[in-house]
């Protein structure tokens, strides 16, 4: 996210409809890219509702997220190099069963007849 300061404008209001829905202006949605069906994040701040575009949303927390790891000096290999270990415990966890190593089996091996 860049260092400058957001612009804050009035737009316009919009009325709740009977199942919750808000309309936004067609010039806004325009301007934002908003089709049809366009998922939009809702975020609460205090008594206010603040709506980001799902888009600019992820885009601004990838952004964000890259810019710690490179802060940390975290680089694309050394994230890559955690998988197979974090798969591993995503495993065992999701499936204990499976990952418990087998119990050997205690007496007589039952043979079975060759054919």
């Amino acid at each position: 996210m860049s260092s400058e300061s957001l612009p804050v404008e009035f737009l316009t209001t919009t009325q709740v409809g009977e199942k919750g829905q808000l309309t936004v202006p067609s010039e806004y949605r325009e301007a934002l890219q908003l089709e049809k069906g366009a998922q939009v994040a809702v975020l609460r701040l205090g008594g206010a509702l603040l709506l980001i575009p799902e888009h600019a949303y992820f885009r601004q927390l990838c952004d964000r997220i890259a810019s710690v790891f490179a802060n940390l000096g975290i680089t694309e290999a050394d994230l890559l190099s955690t998988l197979p270990e974090a798969r591993q415990r995503v495993f065992e966890r999701r499936y204990p069963e499976l990952a418990k190593p087998a119990k050997k089996q205690r007496g007589k091996v039952k043979k079975t007849k060759a054919r």
